[in-house]
């Protein structure tokens, strides 16, 4: 898209700024599709917001729980745009969807308790409640052709298991779950009394063909011990500014949100001006998410193009995020010598499957960013085909 090519990212402040494998932690001339984080620069109703702000000078104390305008702003834009009925007043404001995780962990977790988490999938959920002295106990993610399965989940239940991570879209295989699956979850919670912590941080980034269902579409009621958690970093591209909020169903889980996260205390808590970015965001800047939602589109598509006809590499179709997730286990390699292999001798930086950062179940797999231009994405995929090339030539 023309709002999306090498002449929107300026390479000299990414080289500088974009950390977490990015562009200023990797050697000069290595192109990296790694973190999941845009090159592109964020709406600039974002920048002009954070301007006329802070032009007065004046950055006093804020209302400990959030501003009630962001709160106000969140729950409209999970009512319209994926119809879950939030009450605001359950919406707490936090710094960054991370950080969210773990309030919700401590909030709800007591060392011993057992949680069931998918595998793979992103660490924080076994970080988040490993942290609260939680036990962790893995699911294996089955995936469809057109989703990730729940068939036999209930097996894997225990009297002891406390809480499930549920991460909707799924990261890093990009899929959606149906209907009956979510309505499934919330029969397995609701007949033996875990609670879900339901991570939608990507729950804006859908490909055209595809279409989000939320556990929280089937009402509070249903979702009496489901606690969201949700981001700005993957929507709005402003990582670093640490942008979140959870939210509960109910008022008395809300309030052990608030005490988990010690806002009250103003121990914890989002800052000022991350608040007013984030009113920004949801009241000016969707139209932008929007377009980078075509521009992924065009992405995914191409990258999909081009691996098919690569050697030693197969990848299916993701129905959500920018992040692709291809099958490398006919090179014969472990996903982290290839991906060492990729950035020191091919200039590209990815991120490898296996336990670090997605689980065991990931083994055999790497993971590739999309949210670049066509060109930068171009040549990553020119140096991931040579790659290729010559190791499956030398078998």
């Amino acid at each position: 898209m023309e709002n999306f090519t090498n002449k929107q990212i300026n390479f000299d402040i990414l080289k500088e700024r974009a950390h977490n494998l990015r562009w200023a932690e990797v050697p000069d001339g290595v192109i990296p599709l790694t973190a999941a984080d845009h090159d592109f620069p964020c709406a600039p109703e974002v920048v002009e917001a954070l301007t006329d702000y802070i032009k007065d000078g004046y950055f006093p104390y804020i209302e400990n729980r959030g501003m009630e305008r962001f709160k106000e702003d969140l729950a409209k834009s999970f009512r319209e745009r994926k119809n879950e009925p939030v009450e605001a007043k359950y919406v707490l404001p936090i710094d960054s969807a991370a950080r969210g995780m773990q309030v919700i962990a401590d909030a709800f977790l007591q060392p011993g308790d057992e949680c069931l988490v998918f595998d793979p999938v992103d660490f924080l959920f076994r970080t988040s409640m490993s942290n609260a002295g939680a036990t962790i106990k893995l699911f294996p993610s089955n995936l469809k052709e057109d989703r990730i399965s729940l068939e036999g989940l209930e097996n894997y239940i225990t009297p002891k298991t406390k809480m499930i991570g549920f991460c909707n879209p799924h990261n890093p295989m990009g899929m959606l779950y149906t209907k009956e699956d979510l309505d499934y979850l919330l029969t397995l919670s609701e007949k033996y009394g875990f609670y879900i912590m339901n991570d939608e941080i990507w729950s804006d980034m859908i490909y055209p063909e595809a279409h989000f269902n939320s556990l929280l579409e089937f009402g509070p009621e249903r979702n009496k011990r489901t606690l969201t958690v949700y981001g700005f970093s993957k929507t709005f591209g402003v990582a670093g500014l640490r942008i979140g909020c959870v939210y509960a169903t109910n008022q008395e889980n809300y309030d052990k949100l608030v005490e988990a996260s010690m806002v009250d205390s103003t121990i914890g808590g989002i800052n000022l001006l991350s608040q007013v970015a984030g009113i920004a965001c949801l009241e000016k800047g969707f139209y932008r998410v929007d377009q980078f939602v075509q521009q992924i589109t065009e992405n995914r598509d191409y990258a999909l193009q081009r691996i098919a006809a690569m050697p030693g590499i197969k990848c299916h179709k993701p129905q959500a995020t920018f992040v692709i997730f291809p099958d490398i286990t006919e090179t014969g390699m472990d996903p982290v010598e290839l991906v060492e292999l990729l950035k020191t001798k091919y200039k590209l930086a990815i991120v490898p499957g296996g336990e670090r950062f997605f689980g065991p179940g990931s083994e055999g797999h790497v993971r590739i960013c999309l949210a670049t231009s066509h060109e930068v994405l171009e040549e990553g995929l020119n140096r991931l085909e040579a790659c290729l090339k010559d190791l499956m030539s030398a078998k």
